[in-house]
């Protein structure tokens, strides 16, 4: 956008200074300006010539070199970008990119969660309970939060902790179930909401960066203001129930009544949706650790982009995680693989991934903890329909 900006600024100039020559009858001064601009012209068609052919050059050295390795992650990672995947067909055909996405699936996981691995605040505010609390020692701030910063070896991070998960909730553009073309930044829906903090959250139309319609499913406070859940293949809901634990569910096979049906049975108060496909189209998974048994990866699993995932631990805590990537940084991003293990290793119970990439973004306070890679967003966020809102501490 700003090229394309900058692009019209430039010709709107020219056009001015050649109607200024035009109309003062300076004509020898214009053939100078038609000359001058003609070469121009000429200089910026042979920058854009051997850019473009030195970026292709490298994607077949980088593809069809002597490293597999680098082949597979380069057509793992672009698959899973909204706009990009194309460049995967200038170096492969499409009989060799799906044999990369078959070598690097991951193994269906069982997404039925056992609520009773979840024991909000067991032992951690009763020291005569016997029970052993490993969080006993962690401080939280005024609202229960606390933030982490992770770096890795292809990534930067920031883990938000909630001790309280009744403070996670939905916050949407919604208008009683209206949504409009244009979402709005993070920080607009989390402040909209009166909360203090959040991430973005599930899948939704993003092209042109209008992000004002979601995908699947969204749960709002017990009320469904989204119901399409055969809209697209592999759809997963994600969100929390009457008892405030973290519920990831496979929605294949409902239709909208089974889902209203879904959620008056089960309780679900807050949720959203995230998509599981691989193919040569899409690149996307949503379960990361199930009743405390982390997925089975085959090969890398995914690519390395940015990322948004959330977690549950035992003691009911939910675990918020955004990665950086893109060349944010210098940094490429965090596989399946990276997510899993920092999941693991801040006790998820259950996790899965949301929405990431241009969209990944976390806000606290007012402020960014981490925003969209995107450089002219640096300080703000694509247009979201959705977020996972933390309201501030009772």
């Amino acid at each position: 956008m700003p090229f394309i900006i900058f692009a019209v600024l430039i010709a709107l100039i020219i056009g001015a200074v050649i109607l200024i020559f035009i109309t003062s009858g300076k004509r020898g001064a214009l053939k100078k300006v038609l000359g001058l601009v003609g070469r121009i012209a000429l200089v910026l068609l042979v920058t854009l010539t051997v850019f473009f052919g030195a970026f292709y050059i490298m994607l077949q050295k980088c593809c069809n070199g002597p490293s597999e390795a680098a082949r597979t992650l380069f057509i793992t990672t672009i698959l899973e970008t909204g706009q990009l995947k194309f460049l995967a067909n200038w170096v492969c055909s499409e009989e060799e990119i799906q044999e990369i996405v078959d070598k690097n699936k991951m193994e269906k996981v069982d997404t039925t969660v056992d609520t009773s691995l979840i024991s909000i605040n067991t032992a951690s505010d009763d020291p005569e309970s016997g029970e052993e609390n490993p969080y006993a020692d962690e401080e939280f701030d005024e609202n229960g939060i606390r933030i982490e910063e992770i770096s890795g070896r292809t990534f930067f991070a920031k883990m938000m902790i909630i001790k309280d998960p009744s403070q996670v909730v939905m916050a949407t553009t919604s208008e009683n179930g209206n949504w409009g073309e244009y979402g709005k930044n993070l920080d607009e829906i989390i402040s909209d909401r009166g909360a203090i903090g959040g991430v973005n959250a599930g899948i939704y139309v993003s092209v042109g960066n209008k992000g004002g319609k979601p995908l699947g499913v969204v749960v709002e406070n017990g009320q469904i203001t989204y119901n399409q859940p055969s809209g697209l293949t592999g759809l997963y809901m994600i969100g929390f129930n009457n008892d405030n634990i973290l519920i990831i569910k496979d929605l294949t096979g409902m239709s909208a009544a089974d889902f209203e049906n879904y959620v008056k049975t089960e309780g679900i108060r807050d949720a959203h949706c995230f998509q599981e496909e691989s193919s040569d189209s899409n690149n996307h998974f949503v379960s990361l650790i199930s009743n405390g048994e982390a997925r089975v990866l085959n090969g890398t699993g995914s690519g390395a982009n940015p990322r948004t995932a959330i977690g549950q631990r035992a003691d009911g805590a939910v675990l918020f995680l955004v990665t950086d990537g893109r060349g944010a940084s210098g940094h490429l991003g965090a596989t399946a693989s990276d997510l899993i293990g920092i999941m693991q290793e801040y006790g998820a119970v259950n996790a899965a991934n949301l929405d990431g990439g241009s969209s990944s973004s976390m806000v606290y306070k007012d402020a960014y903890e981490m925003s969209s890679v995107t450089f002219y967003y640096k300080n703000s966020s694509w247009k979201l329909p959705t977020a996972f809102a933390v309201m501030p501490k009772n």
